[in-house]
């Protein structure tokens, strides 16, 4: 193994290690081994800035555009959610809702789909008292098992077709993947309808928690010098015995003082915190010397005049508030909002709420103004699962709305007659829906998901040193000496399973990036076709069921469904094996 190859695999190891520790955001490693590749002349500029313009790459980005106008239209909520209504039982529900939602999903970026179907889905599990949790797994991994079957379905199916163009050999047509993608969402949903729904957990959703549960709500009080039981104990104030309303903490200059206990002494200026009904925390409030503090201006008591709404935001992978303290991110300044309460993991944190450090996944409970979610619905920060009025049926049926639909449609046929790539007809669907304004320069922005572009581009930078230096084709030749005694089928099993593993805990688009060369060098051993080895990667690297973060709408929604971690692997584990038995069965017989 020469130098080169040593430093590309130490580096790529370290990338691995960070990713899964999250050292950083994803894009932030990936980009900084790229530039340690290029410092080390291993990488020329233009190899290394060779991503940035790479077809796949730009049509991702085009496709954001193009998915981000559909969900404004709010048209496909709108008859979806129509459609759910007619559900009787569960199991209808799931096959009414589930199926269109993975057919859509094959023409639109399932990420937006996601975040707009989660308000619908918890909202029609709360009407009839159903845990959102038996719903809302099944609808990431529906749109995931969907985004299998057209090239435009996820984007790592794009990035896969874009390297392959890179490599000399020929691209996905529209429909490549349906042959593999077809069958793997019909087993995976029927899996989902069958077994799978017996392996989802019971969880009440978040604000099923918090109506059910008072120990969800955190808040904070300030005892002010009027307060008549200044310098007497929590017993003697009556705080030990609240109906629902348990005191957890005080803050106070000298510390904290947790446990509280029966004994401990109130001093003006002290912090109360509290977790408990709301209700409760309301009526303390009224008593002469104790403040609600919200992180806002906004008080509970504006919840009753319909100024004041709560809302719950789950904090997005590429969020700024990412590793930051409610009180360091000035979440008051930037969002006019007070978060009351935040989410993780299925248990309530006790601290106070300013101090806990944000991680990706977390929910929310905030108290904002009536048109906090109409603002940051979209935002880069936090994707916003709290539900808006219906709007008018008038809005919804906009030209506008008709237009991006159309738009979309017109643009699958021109690429499935093979008219244009995929290429040109997102660009031209960007230019109509700029020359129309329905898009403006602002809502580009705010649907064009860089940290996602970012890891793309970078990551073909790091495909490039492994083929260059010859690391990709001595790791090929290591699968082909590990799995020689099981015959090729030994080979694609282990191949696929790394890579299925690669994405569980990195991101898709790098796991099928960093395994498409070594696929490919693979498929120049076995003298076979490399095409099998391109869909092998793009299904494997898209079939990521057993983690919350290997896929960002298993992130979505992790903490509105109040899931644990152990939860996806139970219901993932066996459809992850069900998904890999179907596509190295079907690729077997088509390719090899």
């Amino acid at each position: 193994m020469t130098l080169d190859m040593t430093i590309v695999l130490l580096l790529i190891v370290a990338m691995l290690v960070c990713l899964i520790v999250e050292i950083a955001r994803p894009g932030l490693i990936i980009f900084s081994v790229l530039v340690i590749l290029l410092l080390f002349g291993i990488l020329t500029p233009r190899e290394a800035l060779g991503g940035f313009s790479n077809e796949g790459m730009l049509t991702v980005a085009l496709l954001f555009i193009v998915a981000g106008a559909v969900q404004k239209s709010g048209m496909t909520d709108y008859i979806v959610e129509k459609w759910l209504r007619k559900s009787r039982t569960e199991t209808g529900a799931m096959v009414r809702f589930f199926v269109p939602i993975s057919m859509l999903s094959a023409f639109l970026n399932n990420t937006p789909i996601v975040v707009t179907f989660t308000p619908t889905i918890k909202n029609w599990c709360e009407e009839r008292g159903i845990a959102p949790s038996k719903f809302l797994i099944p609808l990431s991994y529906a749109t995931i098992l969907g985004g299998t079957i057209t090239l435009m379905g996820t984007s790592t199916n794009i990035v896969v077709h874009g390297m392959l163009l890179d490599y000399g050999l020929d691209g996905f047509s529209l429909f490549t993947l349906s042959a593999v993608g077809i069958p793997v969402t019909v087993l995976g949903l029927f899996f989902l309808f069958t077994i799978g729904k017996r392996l989802l957990p019971d969880h009440k959703g978040f604000s099923q928690q918090v109506k059910e549960d008072a120990k969800e709500y955190i808040a904070e009080m300030n005892v002010g010098p009027n307060y008549p039981f200044v310098d007497n104990s929590v017993a003697t104030a009556g705080l030990s015995n609240l109906e629902g309303l348990y005191l957890i903490e005080i803050i106070r200059k000298s510390g904290r003082v947790s446990p509280v206990r029966n004994s401990t002494i109130i001093q003006a200026g002290d912090r109360l915190i509290f977790a408990g009904k709301i209700s409760t925390m309301a009526e303390l409030q009224k008593m002469n010397g104790l403040t609600l503090r919200t992180g806002t201006d906004l008080e509970l008591d504006d919840l009753k005049n319909g100024s004041t709404h709560l809302v719950e935001a789950v904090v997005s992978h590429r969020s700024g508030l990412l590793s930051k303290s409610i009180k360091q991110s000035q979440f008051r300044v930037r969002f006019d909002a007070g978060v009351i309460a935040l989410h993780r993991n299925n248990e309530r944190i006790q601290s106070k709420v300013s101090d806990i450090l944000v991680k990706p996944g977390d929910t929310l409970l905030l108290l904002a103004g009536a048109d906090f979610v109409e603002k940051y619905e979209r935002s880069h920060d936090f994707y916003v699962v709290s539900r808006l009025e219906t709007p008018d049926v008038l809005n919804r049926f906009s030209w506008k709305s008709w237009f991006s639909i159309s738009l979309l449609v017109l643009m699958i046929l021109f690429v499935s007659f093979g008219w244009f790539s995929m290429l040109e007809a997102m660009a031209l669907a960007v230019i109509l829906l700029i020359i129309s304004k329905i898009v403006n320069t602002e809502e580009i922005m705010k649907n064009m998901q860089f940290d996602v572009l970012l890891i793309i581009a970078s990551s073909l930078g790091i495909g490039v040193a492994m083929t260059k230096t010859g690391l990709a084709d001595i790791l090929a030749s290591g699968l082909v000496t590990v799995g020689e005694p099981f015959g090729i089928i030994g080979i694609i099993i282990i191949f696929y399973t790394l890579t299925n593993l690669f994405t569980e805990f990195i991101t898709n688009s790098a796991a099928a990036v960093l395994m498409l060369p070594i696929g490919l060098e693979l498929a120049n051993t076995l003298h076979v076709d490399p095409m099998g080895f391109a869909i092998l990667v793009t299904i494997a690297a898209s079939a990521s069921f057993m983690t919350p973060i290997g896929y960002q709408t298993n992130l979505i929604v992790y903490g509105p469904g109040g899931y644990r971690f152990f939860d996806y692997v139970r219901i993932g584990t066996p459809l992850s094996l069900l998904v890999m038995v179907t596509a190295i069965t079907v690729i077997y017989n088509i390719w090899f």
